[in-house]
C-alpha cells in the first residue's frame, strides 16, 4: 500500500481525533514530527501517532513542522490528521522550534518523520512527565536497535562516544544523547532558551536540561531502518564533529579550564626543578632550553583559564549558560581592582629581574656571557613581565564582559 492510500485508509482516525482535540477542554500532548520532503513515511508516522493517542486515551495533536518539503509531505500529512505548522527557515532546530512554538499540549513529543520509532512507545514518556519529570529521554540502547537500523560507525563508535563526552561535561544521566524520539514539559523547554537552528538543537536540550537541574529521565524505546527511499539527512563526520564541538562550546570547563590548569601546572614544576640548575635524567641533561618550554607552558595555561573565565562570563550574559554561584563567589574577591594590582606585580618584577640582568652584563663590561646563568635570569625576567601584562588587561577584559551581568 502506497503512503498516499494508507492516509486515505487511515483518514477517518484523523478527523475523530481532531474532533477529540477540539472537544478537549485542555489538551495534555502535542507530538511535533518535523519534516523535509518525507512524503514516502510521514502519513504512517501521523496515522501510527493518532492512533497511539487514541488507544491511550491522551488528549492531544499531531503537528508536523514542515521545513519546505517539495514532495507532498504537508498535504500528505494534513490528510492523515495532522496540524501543520510551515516553517521557512531551514534547519532540523529551526523546524522544530517552529513546532514547539505551535503547539498546545502541556507536553511535547518529538520523533522523527523517517518511520524508524514506535509511536506506539508514547506512554512511556508521556507517564514519567506525569510524575513530574522535565525531560525523558528515548533510549535505543534499551529498548532495541534492529538490524541495519544504525550504522556501525554511529552505534559502536560515535553516539557512545558522545553520549560519554556528554555524561562527563554536564553529569548528564542520559545514556542515549541522541535519541531522536524525547518528551518534555513545554514549560521546562521555554525555561531552556534552545538557540540552535541546526542539528545542534537535540544536544542542546539535553545540555541546558542537566545544567539548570531539571529531572532527567528515560525511556527504553526501538529503533528501526526508516522507510525512506533516499539517503537521510544526517552525515556522520560533519554532523559528528557539529555536536561535539557544540559540546566542547558549551564545556568551558573541559575545552580550556582543565588542560590550562594542567599546562600552568606541568610548567610550574618544570620551572621549579629547573631554576636552581640543570638536571641530569638517564644520562640526558635538561637545561635552560627546557626550561624555556617550562615556562612557555605556564604562559599558554594562564591563557587557557582566561579563555575559559572569559567564554563562562560571556555564556552567562547571553543566557547561554545558567548562573553559576561558584563563580559569583569568587568574583567578590577577584574584582578588576586585584587583577590590576597582581598584573602590575609581575610586570614590575619582569622589569625588576631585566634591570639586574643587565647591571650583571654591565658589570662584565657588555662582554660574552654565559647562556647557563644568564637565561636562569632573563628567562623567568621576560615570563613575568609577560604574564603580568596580559593578568593587567585581562582583568579589564573580564570586567567588560561582566558588564551586562552585572547590570
Amino acid at each position: 500500500m502506497s503512503a498516499q492510500q494508507e492516509v486515505l485508509a487511515g483518514g477517518a482516525c484523523g478527523v475523530e481525533a481532531r474532533a477529540v482535540v477540539a472537544a478537549a477542554t485542555a489538551m495534555e500532548l502535542s507530538v511535533v514530527i518535523p519534516c523535509l520532503n518525507e512524503g514516502l513515511t510521514v502519513g504512517r508516522c501521523v496515522l501510527k501517532a493518532v492512533g497511539a493517542l487514541r488507544k491511550a486515551g491522551i488528549v492531544g495533536e499531531v503537528i508536523v513542522a514542515d521545513n519546505g518539503s517539495t514532495d507532498g509531505s504537508a498535504e500528505i500529512a494534513e490528510s492523515a490528521g495532522a496540524r501543520v505548522v510551515r516553517v521557512a527557515q531551514r534547519g532540523y532546530g529551526s523546524a522544530l522550534s517552529g513546532g514547539i512554538a505551535e503547539a498546545h499540549g502541556a507536553y511535547v513529543l518529538m520523533a522523527d518523520a523517517d518511520d524508524s520509532y514506535d509511536f506506539e512507545h508514547i506512554p512511556r514518556f508521556v507517564e514519567p512527565l506525569r510524575a513530574g519529570q522535565d525531560l525523558v529521554m528515548g533510549n535505543r540502547f534499551r529498548g532495541g536497535i534492529e538490524r541495519k537500523a544504525m550504522p556501525p560507525l554511529h552505534r559502536y563508535l560515535g553516539n557512545p562516544v558522545l553520549t560519554g563526552l556528554g555524561r562527563l561535561f554536564f553529569r548528564s544521566p542520559c545514556g542515549d544523547f541522541h535519541c531522536g524520539m524525547r518528551a518534555f514539559r513545554r514549560d521546562s523547554y521555554l525555561k531552556m532558551d534552545i538557540r540552535s537552528t541546526g542539528m545542534e538543537f537535540a544536544s542542546e536540550m539535553v545540555v541546558k536540561a542537566s545544567l539548570l537541574g531539571m529531572r532527567v529521565g528515560e525511556a527504553p524505546t526501538t529503533l528501526r531502518p526508516d522507510g525512506r527511499d533516499r539517503r537521510p539527512h544526517l552525515r556522520t563526520w560533519r554532523d559528528g564533529w557539529r555536536h561535539l564541538r557544540f559540546l566542547l562550546m558549551y564545556s568551558p570547563r573541559w575545552l580550556f579550564l582543565y588542560p590550562g590548569v594542567l599546562l600552568m601546572a606541568a610548567g610550574t614544576a618544570g620551572c621549579a626543578w629547573l631554576l636552581p640548575g640543570p638536571k641530569v635524567v638517564g644520562g640526558v641533561e635538561f637545561d635552560v632550553h627546557t626550561l624555556l618550554y617550562a615556562l612557555m607552558a605556564v604562559l599558554l595555561g594562564f591563557q587557557l583559564v582566561a579563555f575559559a573565565v572569559f567564554t563562562k562570563v560571556f555564556a552567562i550574559s547571553e543566557g547561554l549558560l545558567p548562573e553559576d554561584p561558584r563563580m559569583t563567589r569568587i568574583f567578590r574577591y577577584v574584582t578588576l581592582e586585584t587583577g590590576l594590582m597582581a598584573g602590575g606585580l609581575l610586570t614590575l618584577l619582569g622589569i625588576a629581574g631585566s634591570i639586574f640582568a643587565v647591571s650583571g652584563w654591565a658589570r662584565l663590561g657588555f662582554g660574552n656571557l654565559d647562556p647557563e646563568h644568564t637565561l636562569r635570569v632573563v628567562m623567568p625576567s621576560v615570563f613575568a613581565f609577560t604574564l603580568g601584562v596580559q593578568v593587567f588587561f585581562s582583568s579589564f577584559f573580564l570586567s567588560i564582559l561582566g558588564l551586562r551581568r552585572r547590570r
